[in-house]
């Protein structure tokens, strides 16, 4: 793949799929079984809209099973009469495909999406069928379908970002223009995370968590198996924190501490977390400022509130608020310079919007006015990564304060004391786990990733169905068996 793909989403194709009429059908059956491109359907109505298998599929009023694609033109009202409801739902979906082709002479074609590097395969795939894959410039004004590096099951060595894909699918599809942020999103998040659970010993159990998933057990959650990467991150931050805090499942004095103790230093806390919520921010209004430039070019980059406007605006009240805390008044000089800049250049951005004259002045007014609240109250957000991470302590220091005193009393009360000691820490364990997991989501989505995308993508989703190569007998009662390749392709990411 190109040097590029880490920080870009799946490069695209616009292709043409053309073959002789008689062949059609062929190379669609192997472009089906490939799953590689993204065929453009122009019937309206889906897939069971219209066409003889259609018809048959509608008149059975049987639900269909998982549509299979028959290699040879089948005998439909064979396969009604074997109740096939899934070789008459693939039948529906080719026919749907082939109805949306574009023919003149004896040749057809269709048009869709194929990722770069699947291109030269696909074309050698339907070429022994009398096909043809040709590669058609990009329409103007028209964004390729998204496809981010990671969601691609047939590599493997992409775990880790494959693990992380949720965590950006789940708030969007991001644009095919912009920058591909799985891979930081999935580490920031995993810090934000440890810095609330910051605790060694419960890290160690989410990373011990982590590698019970990835050996798919317990079998019930299985499907949770690609995720133990980013669970792994997860308790690896928050063993690092808890190293840092000199707490394991609890104050105990296993650990030493290396930089602070929360409930001794909250404030120090509370100014780290702000601190790093300000560098969180300006990182992405930076990523921000690259996705402007990409989707509309420099002038959209400069006076959009999520690009060099808004950047500058973070800046100086950074700048500013440096002054109050450090006593500099150098910084206040240049930090009003920069926010007054950003604030002329998102001003002159927000009144091209408007209708112009005093209301549009009016409403620019309110705009910048709301956009200086919310960049200073979305700095001051960060606090509740202390906030939580004293909580989690207050919670350790509790158990283990009550631990300690039951294991004064003698026998009986050592004897109690483990009990509790386990009790508690599970019950901390499983509501911090959970507290701190929603946190770093509402930070992710809220505060980073609304300055990193002001619009939404679309999904790649590759036409890929199982093809049958035995044909069924006529009125046999149960499909036989069917082939199903190993999907050599991106897989289809699923989107909210």
């Amino acid at each position: 793949m190109a040097r590029a793909e880490p920080v870009v989403p799946v490069r695209m194709r616009r292709v043409a799929v053309v073959a002789p009429e008689e062949a059609l059908r062929e190379s669609l059956v192997r472009i089906a079984e490939a799953g590689r491109v993204e065929i453009d359907v122009t019937g309206e109505g889906g897939p069971q809209a219209q066409g003889p298998a259609a018809t048959r599929l509608r008149r059975l009023r049987t639900e269909p099973a998982r549509p299979v694609l028959s290699e040879a033109p089948p005998d439909l009202d064979a396969l009604e009469r074997a109740d096939r409801t899934d070789l008459l739902a693939g039948e529906a979906q080719l026919e749907e495909r082939l109805g949306s082709a574009v023919r003149h002479g004896g040749a057809a074609a269709l048009a869709g999406w194929c990722p770069a590097a699947e291109v030269d395969a696909t074309a050698a795939r339907i070429a022994g069928a009398g096909g043809a894959l040709l590669v058609l410039r990009t329409p103007r004004g028209v964004d390729p379908p998204t496809l981010l590096t990671g969601a691609d099951r047939a590599h493997p060595a992409r775990t880790v970002r494959r693990s992380f894909t949720p965590l950006v699918s789940t708030y969007g599809t991001v644009p095919y223009a912009d920058l591909d942020p799985t891979l930081p999103a999935g580490i920031v998040y995993a810090v934000m995370f440890g810095v609330m659970f910051g605790d060694a010993g419960h890290g160690l159990l989410l990373v011990a968590l982590a590698l019970v998933l990835r050996a798919g057990r317990p079998r019930r959650f299985a499907a949770l198996r690609p995720l133990w990467a980013s669970v792994a991150a997860a308790g690896l931050a928050a063993t690092l924190a808890g190293v840092a805090y000199g707490e394991f499942f609890g104050p105990t004095g296993v650990l030493p501490v290396l930089w602070l103790a929360p409930l001794e230093e909250p404030v120090r806390l509370l100014t780290a977390a702000v601190v790093l919520g300000a560098v969180l921010l300006a990182l992405a209004h930076a990523a921000g400022v690259v996705n402007r430039w990409r989707e509309n070019g420099p002038a959209a980059a400069l006076y959009a509130r999520t690009g060099i406007a808004g950047a500058a605006i973070h800046l100086g009240l950074a700048a500013l608020a440096g002054c109050v805390w450090l006593g500099r008044p150098a910084f206040a000089a240049a930090g009003a310079v920069v926010a007054l800049t950003g604030l002329a250049l998102a001003g002159a951005g927000l009144y091209a919007t408007t209708a112009g004259g005093p209301g549009g002045a009016v409403q620019t007014g309110v705009q910048l006015l709301d956009t200086t609240v919310r960049t200073a109250s979305n700095v001051v957000s960060f606090a509740r990564l202390a906030a939580f991470g004293l909580t989690h302590a207050a919670l350790g220091a509790i158990v283990w304060d009550g631990t300690r005193a039951l294991a004064g009393r003698g026998p009986a009360g050592v004897a109690a004391a483990l009990p509790v000691f386990l009790a508690g820490n599970a019950l901390a364990f499983s509501l911090e786990a959970l507290v701190a997991g929603v946190q770093a989501l509402r930070l992710e989505y809220y505060e980073l990733f609304s300055r990193l995308f002001e619009g939404e993508g679309r999904p790649f989703r590759p036409w890929h169905l199982p093809v049958e190569h035995t044909p069924a007998p006529a009125g046999a009662p149960g499909p036989p068996a069917v082939k199903e390749t190993a999907r050599p392709g991106p897989a289809r990411e699923e989107h909210p």
